[in-house]
């Protein structure tokens, strides 16, 4: 789940997905968009139970769900076929197919679809990057004689304001530099990345799988997935922040394949259950369970 002011989104939506928000603590409120990578059941298959619940326990009467255009249809045929086979969904489904580009944009981020290989066409991963701001500074407000209350708020919004004493002062007298905005890469299931070098290029946080271990580069191959190196070997050359790892095999424990990577890209975790990041432009921090 990607949490960014008042939006929420729900990445993928596999088996068990209902279950795990409500143990999260996180629940349902305002999660009614969820993009989908794409069309395998693992990554689809718990949107009956999760829009089931949606409609039934959180007077939630809508839910967007953004995928490929043959994920699209795996997924009509799960939620009107299987688990509303009557047409009696308790809340409107909105299926929205992506091409690659904006999927939505406001003026403080935007969230940008990109095509990845894995096992078929449609598969997407995303990009969420903040706009650049301008930092307010308090210290020469004050000195200018700004109060506190709507002025400030007007200043760092671009407007200028006229002060008691007729003074005007202009968003350019009390905002600092520009700064980047942070920049956040989730990559679901992929085959091979050199054509993601660009989009990759100096993200803060970058979420991508490591199925195998280099060992088993044949079986990554064969499969459509990425070994640790290779995930690591992306976030090296394209000066990532931040690598988390995703989609283990089981055969594998999470310290071997966190070992793997760390030998080539030393800020690296492997994903369990319920962690916590906190993306800035610093890169992503875990944050210590409760």
């Amino acid at each position: 789940m990607v949490l960014y002011r008042e939006h929420r989104f729900l990445i993928d939506c596999g088996e068990g997905t209902q279950r795990q928000i409500l143990h999260s603590g996180l629940g349902f409120k305002r999660l009614n968009k969820v993009l989908l990578t794409h069309g395998h059941l693992d990554h689809i298959l718990g949107l009956g139970g999760f829009v089931s619940t949606l409609g039934r326990w959180e007077n939630m009467d809508r839910v967007d769900i953004y995928g490929g255009r043959g994920t699209l249809s795996r997924v009509s045929d799960l939620l009107f076929r299987v688990v509303f086979p009557h047409g009696r969904s308790p809340l409107h489904i909105e299926l929205n197919t992506i091409e690659p580009g904006v999927i939505m944009a406001d003026d403080k981020f935007t969230l940008t679809a990109f095509p990845v290989q894995h096992r078929g066409p449609g598969c997407f991963g995303f990009l969420f990057e903040e706009e650049p701001h301008h930092p307010f500074l308090a210290e020469k407000a004050a000195m200018l004689g700004v109060p506190f209350g709507p002025e400030r708020a007007q200043l760092v919004r671009g407007e200028a304001v006229t002060l008691a004493d007729g003074r005007t002062i202009q968003p350019e007298d009390v905002l600092g530099e520009a700064l980047s905005g942070t920049k956040y890469v989730h990559i679901g299931d992929v085959g091979h990345v050199e054509e993601l070098l660009p989009i990759c290029q100096d993200a803060h946080a970058l979420v991508i799988e490591a199925t195998y271990l280099e060992e088993d580069a044949e079986l990554a191959r064969q499969f459509g997935h990425m070994t640790a190196a290779q995930a690591a070997t992306l976030a090296k050359e394209a000066n990532v922040n931040t690598l988390i790892l995703t989609h283990l095999s089981r055969r594998y424990n999470g310290r071997v394949i966190r070992q793997e990577a760390r030998s080539i890209f030393p800020n690296t975790y492997v994903a369990r259950d319920f962690d916590h990041f906190q993306i800035t432009r610093s890169g992503a921090e875990k944050v210590a369970r409760e």
